[in-house]
């Protein structure tokens, strides 16, 4: 062999050598794709499964089924399957503190600033998904506005994707229309929270064994749906801003008359008996107790066509009166956001399935309706409907949670240009002037953890009445012995930080 064909064939070999190694490292990127926000080039690396957990409100009995026709589709185009895993809201705090703090594996969660968002952040339970969005969902960034996109950011990084849906809410209550119209009652009269004890007092009255008013759900509680169009929670309403001061001051909740009024009316009307007795222990929701006939209604944020929707939850034809202007809090972003978990093992993936949820129509309206055929059917005018002879879905998703909900199907029932309407509705809303703050609890994450406890304690018994306002001020002294001043000045300085920064 001469030394030139010699020096050929080790050249051949370095090559050959830096190939296979592009490719192993190829195959370890978990399919890497090749342009920004593509999820295309499924066949070059290996198949996954994918974990999702979501909160489930409503029956979903046919949720393998719809899982595997969703896999057709995620399997096509990035080589993974997903595992929908649905829990319970009664269970979802419980649930998700074990899966986090275990070893099972999980890759995508909803997460929320309603359900300990800043606080999984502190922990490290969470991803930052800066990196992984503009490799791998560089699509989502234009299905919702600037605001709402960042708006999800603790420390300067986003660890969660806000569904695209209705970021704005008004407050008020539904309520059954079938006792409405049998007992003539005037909802044209009701034009404050306080007008509805006449209402109550009808119910009470004529329909025994049927309770006027329950809770939405336990954190949803009575007075909190009162008090909470007037301020911002800034996360964890552990300190708050009133929205109609003059500038964005952190307060203390439980000093102001705001709190104390609502609680006293909610005491008010749970000595009255018009609120369920059990109401803070129960662990029905307010959609449950309506279908069972063991309630009139309850109260809940609003949105354009809302009264369909709970309708179609409950079974009953439900009316409802608007009680609030709408408002966008800081947490419009963070309200329901979908994200990836520190012990997800395949992160890449998991956010090309994120992708899917943003911008594949398909996909989003098999995870939101279910089946076509199956559970539901599709009319002339192009709304949906459940099959012939279907009175109930088996598949009850709440849609709101993930995704982009403007690329679903409207019910039959609902105005067919919802999602102009819920356009126009968010952009008409009242604006926090701290959209987009998001509060990072590292730096007092024992006092929250701390207060949360003495929350725990006293908020669903005080906000839905069965306990007595003068424990108002027990409860304030237990959070400020558990650290709520400390929490407030951080809040108030890290507000400052980003009202300066952010030109406010």
């Amino acid at each position: 062999m001469t030394q030139k064909t010699f020096r050929l064939l080790v050249l051949m070999m370095l090559v050959l050598s830096l190939l296979l190694a592009a490719c192993s490292n190829s195959a370890k990127e978990g399919n890497k794709p090749s342009g920004s926000g593509d999820s295309s080039g499924a066949g070059d690396s290996e198949a996954v499964e994918l974990t999702m957990a979501f909160i489930n409100l409503g029956t979903m009995t046919d949720v393998a089924a719809v899982q595997e026709e969703i896999n057709k589709i995620a399997k096509s185009k990035i080589n993974a399957t997903v595992k929908l895993m649905p829990i319970d809201i009664a269970a979802w705090n419980q649930q998700v503190n074990l899966l986090l703090a275990g070893n099972e594996p999980l890759d995508l969660l909803v997460t929320s600033s309603f359900f300990n968002y800043t606080s999984q952040v502190a922990k490290g339970q969470l991803l930052p998904l800066d990196e992984l969005l503009e490799t791998y969902g560089a699509d989502i960034k234009q299905t919702m506005s600037s605001e709402i996109y960042n708006g999800t950011k603790v420390g300067g990084k986003i660890y969660g994707v806000s569904s695209v849906r209705d970021v704005g809410a008004d407050y008020g209550m539904v309520m059954r229309k079938d006792l409405i119209d049998k007992h003539g009652i005037d909802l044209s009269a009701v034009r404050s929270f306080e007008d509805l004890g006449a209402v109550f007092q009808v119910i009470k009255d004529k329909e025994p064994g049927i309770s006027p008013l329950v809770q939405a759900t336990q954190t949803g509680t009575i007075a909190y749906q009162m008090y909470t169009p007037h301020i911002d929670p800034l996360g964890d309403s552990l300190g708050v801003i009133l929205l109609d001061s003059a500038e964005p001051k952190v307060v203390n909740l439980l000093e102001t008359d705001l709190f104390k009024n609502y609680v006293a009316l909610a005491r008010k009307w749970y000595e009255a008996g018009y609120i369920m007795q059990d109401v803070a222990t129960t662990q029905e929701q307010g959609s449950s107790l309506v279908k069972a006939g063991k309630a009139f209604g309850y109260f809940n944020n609003m949105k354009p066509g809302f009264e369909t929707q709970e309708s179609k939850i409950t079974g009953y034809e439900l009316a409802g009166v608007h009680l609030s202007e709408p408002v966008i809090q800081s947490n419009g972003a963070t309200g329901f956001m979908m994200s990836i978990p520190r012990n997800s093992k395949n992160p890449e993936r998991a956010m090309q399935l994120v992708n899917l949820l943003y911008t594949d129509a398909d996909v989003m309206n098999l995870l939101a309706n279910g089946i076509e055929g199956k559970h539901y059917v599709k009319n002339e005018d192009g709304t949906i409907r459940l099959p012939d002879g279907v009175t109930e879905s088996t598949y009850q998703f709440n849609q709101w949670e993930v995704g982009n909900n403007f690329l679903t199907h409207v019910w039959e029932g609902m105005d067919k240009n919802i999602w102009e309407l819920t356009k126009q509705f968010n952009e008409s809303a009242r604006v926090s002037p701290v959209l987009g703050f998001s509060f990072d609890a590292t730096p007092v994450k024992t006092e929250v953890a701390a207060a949360t406890n003495v929350v725990n304690q006293y908020k669903v018994g005080l906000e839905s009445g069965s306990l007595d306002p003068s424990l108002i001020a027990e409860y304030n002294e237990k959070l400020k012995a558990a650290g709520l001043d400390k929490i407030i000045a951080e809040k108030q300085k890290q507000l400052d930080e980003w009202m300066a920064a952010n030109g406010k």
